[in-house]
């Protein structure tokens, strides 16, 4: 079956929803592909809130330094300064939405402190924000006419003019993706994609990230030839629940900015003695100090106390952390809680400018998928949610241009043969999946984690090449599912890792290697490109 839009955005978070919504605002037809339902996405799990100056007490100078340090020497300031000034705008077209942020007694915001902020600056709906953004957008959307959401649909790869011959320069042309439910490719045409796929977490063995969290923009943009960077920079979320099952529930950092203390297995306050902030420190700090305590004492976990805060307050604050814990067996108002870190955040991606746009015409990134330049190497608590918003807004600006541009030259819409199937294969083999897909995320988790080395990340090298083949030739020879594309793209994810993480002969935030601890007097930014074909 063939589509035709004007734009397709891929995935159904902050950063895609709020795109379709502007630019469906300036009459382009828009198609929102999602690979599940509408509302599963990372935006939708996330926690902690919007890190935007909204207090006399605060200041963007304030906001920028506290990223800049977080970014450890690698953030751009230009892109910092830019969407720190934007934040307070585009929030507060969010709460014209209907978002509405949690108030204190007075009506003021009800401002939350994380990790690395030297002031409250958090805009949060108690501890689910994500979901109440997601709700909001959701709801605007419905009532847009111009967007069609497309539910269990999973793009394949970007078609460009030169994969398909066309004379002139190389352009986005639409994309294939994958009727989950009728089990067909169908044929996309448009000028523009919008990938907002969200980020890479599932590459590990454990993470806070959902499900859906397979890296699939970021691999479909390189084999379109587009510039990836920065890729080692994986953020390992201080405090996950610890579970036997293998499962990791976010505890979010906003625990610790109303108080709560980490202690290790002795029952000791660890954290003065890696950074001046304590329990409040960055996060790639906080990881690593709790890895270390862990490999110390051999604990499985380290401890986060809260049980200082009375109940009527922590029910109140956290909601969700106190129930799923409370189901786990852990009242928090009167025993501390089991954590580990867990992969959470991909602050490498594709390379884009401030207007989202990538090095290929008409093919833009938004939100996780994507780098900007703003995170570093190190992202800043509930940064992310804020750099969505604003990408969002300017790459809306940029598509509306983009089209009229290509209406008024009157580009020939570039025809998108059909998929072909080529089936076949042993129905048997597919058990290759399921074992691939773990020895994929071991491999990271053992080789490419909090602390790395040389010779890890070579063994990782060597796993994953043949993982690669594997998949490749069985790509070629059965017909794709679901599973089969996550694991192709995690696999393309995971080499891009490693690859950037060999590039950098340095430690610098998330990226701790025992072979170079020392920092470079210059920070460069590790870059990966594909050849398109």
């Amino acid at each position: 079956m063939t589509h035709n839009f004007d734009v397709l955005v891929v995935g159904s978070g902050i950063a895609g929803l709020s795109f379709a919504l502007k630019t469906a605002r300036v009459g382009l037809s828009v198609a929102i592909l999602t690979k599940k339902n509408k509302a599963e996405s990372n935006t939708n799990h996330a926690q902690g809130g919007i890190a935007v100056v909204t207090a006399q007490t605060d200041n963007f100078d304030a906001h920028v330094k506290d990223t800049l340090v977080a970014g450890d020497g690698l953030c751009n300031e230009k892109v910092v300064r830019e969407i720190v000034h934007d934040g307070p705008e585009r929030v507060n077209e969010l709460i014209n939405l209907g978002l509405e942020f949690s108030r204190d007694k007075s009506g003021n915001f009800e401002l939350g402190r994380e990790g690395g902020h030297s002031a409250r600056r958090i805009l949060h709906v108690k501890d689910m924000t994500g979901a109440a953004i997601e709700e909001a957008l959701l709801r605007a959307i419905a009532q847009e006419k111009r967007i069609t959401l497309l539910e269990h649909f999973f793009a394949i790869d970007v078609v460009t003019t030169d994969k398909l011959r066309i004379p002139g320069p190389n352009r986005v042309a639409g994309l294939y993706a994958l009727d989950v439910h009728k089990r067909r490719v169908d044929t996309f045409h448009a000028p523009v994609v919008m990938l907002s796929t969200g980020g890479a977490g599932q590459v590990y063995r454990y993470t806070t990230n959902p499900d859906i969290a397979t890296g699939d923009g970021i691999a479909m943009a390189y084999r379109a030839g587009v510039e990836v960077r920065d890729m080692e920079f994986i953020q390992f979320h201080p405090t996950a629940l610890y579970s036997l099952k293998g499962e990791r529930f976010l505890i979010s950092e906003a625990v610790r900015g109303e108080g709560a203390i980490l202690r290790n297995a002795n029952g000791e306050a660890f954290m003065k003695r890696y950074h001046k902030m304590a329990d409040l420190a960055p996060r790639d700090i906080v990881a690593r100090a709790i890895d270390a305590e862990m490999k110390k004492s051999g604990a499985p976990h380290v401890w986060l106390d809260i049980t200082h805060r009375d109940e009527a307050f922590l029910r109140g604050h956290f909601p969700k952390i106190f129930e799923t814990c409370l189901a786990n067996g852990i009242n928090i108002a009167r025993e501390q809680i089991p954590v580990v870190p867990a992969a959470h955040y991909t602050c490498g991606g594709v390379a884009t400018n401030l207007s989202a746009e990538t090095s290929l015409a008409g093919l833009y990134a938004c939100g996780e998928v994507a780098c900007t330049g703003l995170h570093g190497a190190n992202r800043l608590a509930s940064n992310s949610l804020l750099e969505a918003v604003v990408l969002a807004h300017r790459g809306a600006l940029s598509v509306a241009a983009y089209v009229k541009k290509a209406k008024r030259e009157k580009w020939r819409r570039a025809r998108i043969s059909a998929w072909r199937d080529l089936g076949g294969g042993d129905e048997d083999e597919r058990v290759v999946i399921s074992h691939n897909w773990d020895e994929l995320r071991n491999t990271m988790w053992d080789y490419v984690s909090i602390l790395r080395t040389a010779k890890r990340l070579e063994r990782a090298r060597r796993r994953i090449a043949n993982l690669a083949r594997e998949i490749h030739e069985y790509y070629w020879n059965f017909s794709v599912d679901s599973r089969l594309l996550e694991l192709r793209n995690l696999i393309q994810v995971a080499d891009l890792i490693v690859k950037c993480a060999r590039q950098r002969k340095e430690s610098r935030g998330l990226h701790a290697i025992v072979d170079y601890p020392k920092k470079l007097k210059v920070a460069r930014d590790s870059r990966v490109r594909a050849l398109s074909k």
